[in-house]
């Protein structure tokens, strides 16, 4: 009778075990659960001061950096998908040269990119309002025939520039008329407050003397699995976040800090901003948040927290260090736009808090330089107003209309449909 007895106190006490062990790990916080997501590097983004006599032999010489800087984070356990490199302003190098010739230097610059797989990017066209405007004009051939990148700053410390926004309008106007399917405006942006150093295209450049990198992350996928089942826990996602996108950060940066010693080359810094690559969404995980569509109230405090989180890494911070919403580079912000949840305003609204500006946005063939203006010098006002960095990537769609699907060949961009603008 006793052993009948104490056997069922035995099972009893399993079972309470088993139940109580059950209830702690349900109840184990958010914030205290492991990760399994990696981010990737987007960009190892050298900066050259580029001496057109001596170009080609720069340029080998970067790339052994970059190469060797993609093998020790690869060995380390980071997927790198880009190297590129930056040169200063380029009018300070091709300002010799006829238009002709510099066209043909720009070409074989193209050329030597794609034949060694690095981006480059020769800096912005009009760096100060007082610069040539026919810098900006030579610009516009330049993206029509080649894959470089470029900027034109439209706004810094001394205030609006109004003769930049003027040329940078026209700019977009005339390459999404003269580029193969109007994609050459990808590889252009407006940037406004942004510094010296940012690793993210189009609109990174530089003023110094060279021989720097940084790093550019792509951690959406970060991001999605930090908010997944926090059902709008403003504190949890804000903790889940910021420990595992800080985690991955400073192994990060303690590898370029390697390449660094090892190179020669002085790390200048990383832009933590969890960018997106279509399928992998930062539309997506902001939703996982709010439990409602992107651009429904939610949406603003979910860019708030991941602002938050990037800032809050422990290494040292360059470039927007915030949050991208890029409508044609992620495909749930690309069907969000689609739908007509997402808009200029709100976009525009949410860079109060992260660093999107108007990042790809498809706009009709027939948007006139004066539409686009008004949108650039909104960016301007709004990064001046906070002194924060902002860009604008207008993309134009010649002989499209409102209501029209863009029809982008290109592995970066998602298609979506054009808008009215307002």
């Amino acid at each position: 009778m006793r052993s009948r007895i104490w056997n069922q106190r035995r099972r009893s006490a399993g079972i309470f075990a088993i139940t109580l062990l059950l209830a702690v790990a349900c109840a184990t916080p958010l914030a205290a659960q492991s990760f399994t997501q990696k981010p990737k590097v987007r960009a190892i983004t050298a900066f050259l001061r580029l001496d057109r006599a001596a170009y080609a032999a720069q340029i080998a010489d970067t790339l052994k950096m970059l190469r060797r800087t993609k093998a020790i984070m690869e060995k380390g356990g980071y997927e790198v998908q880009t190297i590129r490199i930056v040169t200063q302003p380029f009018p300070e190098y091709t300002k010799s040269l006829s238009r002709e010739d510099a066209l043909n230097f720009f070409r074989a610059l193209d050329a030597l990119a794609q034949k060694e797989d690095f981006d480059p990017n020769v800096g912005p066209a009009m760096l100060r309002d007082s610069d040539d405007p026919a810098q900006a004009e030579l610009l516009a051939e330049v993206l029509c025939t080649t894959k470089l990148n470029a900027s034109i700053v439209i706004a810094a410390e001394d205030g609006i520039h109004w003769n930049a926004v003027r040329a940078a309008a026209k700019l977009v106007k005339y390459v999404s008329e003269h580029s193969p399917h109007s994609q050459g405006t990808f590889g252009f942006a407006a940037t406004a407050m942004l510094a010296p150093y940012a690793p993210f295209y189009p609109g990174a450049y530089h003023t110094g003397a060279g021989k720097q990198f940084a790093v550019a992350l792509e951690a959406a996928n970060v991001v999605d699995e930090a908010f997944t089942g926090t059902h709008g826990d403003a504190r949890a996602a804000s903790e889940r976040l910021t420990k595992a996108l800080g985690t991955h950060a400073a192994a990060i940066e303690k590898l370029a800090l390697a390449a660094a010693q090892e190179t020669g080359w002085t790390y200048i810094g990383m832009d933590a901003t969890p960018a997106p690559l279509k399928d992998v969404s930062i539309g997506a995980a902001i939703e996982k948040f709010t439990g409602v569509r992107l651009g429904a109230s939610g949406t603003l405090l979910a860019a708030s927290i991941i602002t938050a989180a990037v800032k809050a890494a422990p290494v040292k911070h360059v470039g927007y260090s915030g949050l991208m919403l890029p409508v044609l580079e992620d495909v749930r912000i690309a069907q969000r736009w689609s739908e007509g949840a997402l808009t200029l305003d709100a976009l525009l609204a949410y860079s109060a808090v992260c660093g999107a500006g108007l990042d790809t946005i498809p706009l009709p063939g027939d948007v006139t330089v004066e539409q686009m203006e008004r949108m650039m010098a909104d960016v301007a006002a709004l990064a001046l107003k906070w002194k924060k960095p902002l860009s604008a990537r207008l993309q134009p769609v010649a002989g499209k209309k409102s209501g029209d699907r863009t029809d982008f060949d290109d592995p970066f961009l998602v298609n979506a449909v054009i808008q009215k603008v307002p």
